[in-house]
């Protein structure tokens, strides 16, 4: 990082309860927040997983009266805040359990903000527009990736023009995130590769953002320490439950991290690879990564932060350049896109050449993009796709 320490004002809004077996104490926790009437948000696999029922008995054990909302799709819409909304209301919620991947997690957040405040999804699109005090909720990843538990933001996507809107507001972080790694166990090993580089992704942008402070930076490194330590080990041993502790507080680490510094490129670039070609987030994000990485290179404060990076996480020699620490970097990540069973190329996920130009275009306009150190254009992003293509 640079000399110069940015600016910062920090207040930590959610309370982190981690360890194997502490979603236990979900129906204490509810009712110390005031909880009476408690809706869980969920999906259908995470009901299959064997998740939703005991969460439910222990809130109930705890005197709560309890509904389930489990029609959460991925990538959530507005039609599936809606749909929250209205479940909400009709058992007359007083807190909100949000138990799932960071689609379950944000479709509650979502509907929190309609709750209160009333109007639409899109009125809420940006920062600080909830004006009227939100309800209580409760935050349970079950996948070690978003760290949506962790954030005041909420992905919201228009059913009508598919335009994906962050909503956030301090508000709006859940009060309190458990994070339980039994729970991860039951994830495919798709979805644990997928997720993994989501997060391993959001350690390394946050670390290099133009809003990074020093309290991201000790989020950013020590996620990247943890997630990179684990993310071979998980997916090669997915029974380990110190390695999937290891994968669910890193997660939660990069999202404080995210709170604080906000993302880059490699996010802006991915989202329209994931409009376009229905790549899954994780995989696009992780397969444009090493390719950001090695443009951000030409910052001098982003390759020194990558070196402080990597030397923390005890994957570089504290002797090496900032170049090799680099090199070293990309190398690591195109290991975890091996390991993860990602495609080398883009071309591999039928992405052509005749696409970049719309591709760059998409990218250039994320509200990612101007976070990123380097300054990145449409032609930066072509140059990118290009790489990414393969050859």
């Amino acid at each position: 990082m640079s000399s110069l320490l940015p600016d910062f004002d920090w207040q930590p809004r959610t309370r982190l309860i981690f360890g194997a077996g502490s979603l236990a104490r979900i129906g204490d926790l509810a009712r110390e927040l005031g909880g009476r009437s408690a809706l869980v948000v969920t999906d259908a696999g995470i009901v299959a997983a064997g998740h939703v029922a005991p969460a439910v008995g222990y809130l109930e054990n705890a005197g709560l009266s309890v509904a389930v909302f489990d029609a959460v799709q991925e990538n959530p819409t507005t039609d599936d805040v809606d749909a929250c909304v209205a479940a909400a209301r009709k058992i007359h919620a007083d807190i909100l359990i949000g138990l799932g991947g960071g689609s379950a997690i944000d479709t509650a957040k979502g509907a929190n903000f309609l709750l209160t405040g009333g109007g639409q999804m899109r009125d809420y699109w940006g920062v600080g527009k909830a004006t009227k005090p939100m309800l209580p909720s409760i935050a349970v990843p079950t996948t070690a990736g978003t760290g949506s538990e962790c954030q005041s933001f909420a992905l919201i996507a228009d059913a009508e023009t598919h335009q994906k809107m962050a909503c956030g507001d301090p508000k709006a972080a859940p009060r309190i995130a458990i994070l339980d790694p039994l729970l991860t166990v039951s994830q495919p090993r798709r979805v644990t590769a997928c997720t993994g580089m989501d997060a391993i992704a959001h350690a390394v942008e946050t670390a290099v953002t133009l809003r990074r402070n020093p309290v991201s930076w000790l989020y950013s490194r020590e996620a990247f320490r943890l997630l990179i330590a684990n993310f071979f080990r998980v997916l090669g041993m997915p029974d380990d439950i110190k390695a999937r502790a290891g994968m669910l507080l890193g997660a939660a680490y990069a999202g404080l991290a995210i709170e604080n510094s906000m993302l880059g490129a490699a996010h802006a670039a991915a989202n329209p690879l994931t409009a376009h070609f229905a790549i899954a987030h994780g995989q696009a994000v992780g397969m444009m990564l090493p390719h950001v990485v090695r443009f951000n290179a030409e910052h001098s404060d982003a390759r020194e932060s990558y070196r402080e990076m990597m030397t923390f996480a005890d994957r570089l020699d504290p002797e090496a350049t900032a170049e090799e620490a680099v090199a070293t970097l990309s190398s690591c990540l195109d290991d975890c896109l091996l390991i993860a069973g990602f495609p080398s190329s883009l071309i591999e996920c039928a992405v052509t050449e005749k696409a970049i130009p719309a591709l760059a275009d998409g990218a250039a306009a994320q509200w990612t993009a101007t976070f990123n150190p380097r300054p990145v254009t449409a032609e930066d992003f072509t140059r990118l796709y290009r790489r990414a293509l393969g050859p």
